[in-house]
């Protein structure tokens, strides 16, 4: 599958409402094979307690969990943890089924020091995963049931409107350190193509917090080959305006942030998503977005061949930080695995999808 330059795209993003942007502006200079034409299939997320995490996506969200034990002693290998290390999984599903936007809550035991990802988890501090976004419906009532869950928020329930699209969007933050943004959409509704759904979707888009928009973009398109949702010029508000990522609001004005979404095959689920606040000095964590710290710590695409996959990594100038392993995960079967990283750090995961052989 190639990819085709067309003119001009309508794109509602969760940062700038609905814009027509030029797409020659953001197209790849040249060609480039996704390595997988399938949405991610599941986050993993870094917990200390599986059942108190859940509890955000099961009892808000109507979550069910498809499969939950103990860690292999490959899976635990994978994660390039020593061998005397252990853990346990809880993999949820959102009920609109279906084999993607699934969450794995994985915590480690006698694996070394756990210490958060991204402490404090700013905006403009780089490196990991920042969040994971879902589709809600009723945000006040979810707003309120985060709260006595004993989840907090970053930010208020902030109003967006940009052309036609009313948007509500909040950021969340629950135990170790997880973040969850949510993203309702008043108006107009929201696309056929998402399966109709009460009160939460299934994750759609991974948001990393960037040093620089495009080389993760050129990492992106040019390396795994995704093709490009949206790319667009840097941003700021014309009056003081609270924005969904937090940027203090006497800032908003002369802070201006650019975002970038990507995804292997066009559609509602599976994208990721990079953004760069310009003009604010923060910290990097690129360095801590390892297995045993807390966070959001990988999310998982299968593909067809993966051998072939590794192959395209490399010939385009990537890097496989984990080989191709053997490893058994729980609710899924025994899969070949590799791991890279993002420019940011933040690690994927592409394995041998066992449904497809």
């Amino acid at each position: 599958m190639t990819r085709h330059v067309t003119l001009f795209r309508s794109v509602c993003t969760f940062l700038n409402g609905c814009v027509v942007i030029a797409a020659t502006a953001i197209a790849p200079a040249v060609a480039v094979e996704p390595i997988t034409e399938k949405p991610w299939r599941e986050a993993v997320l870094s917990v200390t307690d599986l059942d108190v995490t859940a509890r955000f996506f099961t009892e808000i969200g109507g979550y069910e969990t498809l499969d939950r034990g103990a860690l292999s002693a490959s899976a635990i290998a994978a994660w390039g943890l020593p061998a005397s290390a252990s853990g346990h999984y809880r993999l949820l599903r959102a009920p609109m089924g279906g084999d993607f936007g699934q969450i794995r809550l994985v915590t480690f035991e006698a694996a070394g020091r756990r210490e958060p990802m991204r402490p404090g988890s700013r905006a403009w501090d780089t490196g990991c995963y920042f969040s994971m976004m879902i589709r809600v419906k009723n945000m006040q009532s979810i707003y309120d049931d985060a709260i006595r869950l004993g989840w907090w928020t970053e930010t208020p329930i902030t109003a967006l409107k940009f052309g036609e699209s009313d948007l509500r969007v909040v950021i969340y933050r629950g135990p170790d350190g997880v973040q969850v943004q949510t993203y309702d959409r008043l108006s107009p509704p929201l696309p056929e193509t998402i399966p109709d759904f009460e009160r939460m979707t299934a994750p759609f888009n991974m948001m990393q917090m960037v040093a620089d928009r495009d080389v993760a973009y050129d990492f992106f398109t040019q390396v795994l080959g995704f093709d490009t949702f949206y790319k667009g010029k840097p941003y700021t508000a014309k009056t003081p305006t609270p924005t969904p990522i937090g940027i203090p609001l006497s800032l908003t004005t002369s802070i201006p942030y650019r975002a970038g979404i990507v995804y292997p095959v066009e559609g509602e689920f599976g994208r990721m998503e990079m953004i760069e606040v310009m003009g604010i000095d923060g910290f990097d964590y690129a360095d801590q977005c390892d297995a045993p710290n807390l966070g959001i710590l990988a999310v998982r695409y299968p593909v067809a061949d993966i051998e072939r996959a590794k192959s395209q990594v490399l010939a385009r100038g990537g890097a496989i930080t984990r080989d191709i392993a053997t490893a058994s995960l729980g609710g899924v079967g025994t899969v070949e695995l590799f791991s890279l990283k993002t420019p940011d750090g933040a690690i994927m995961q592409f394995f041998s999808d066992p449904a497809a052989q």
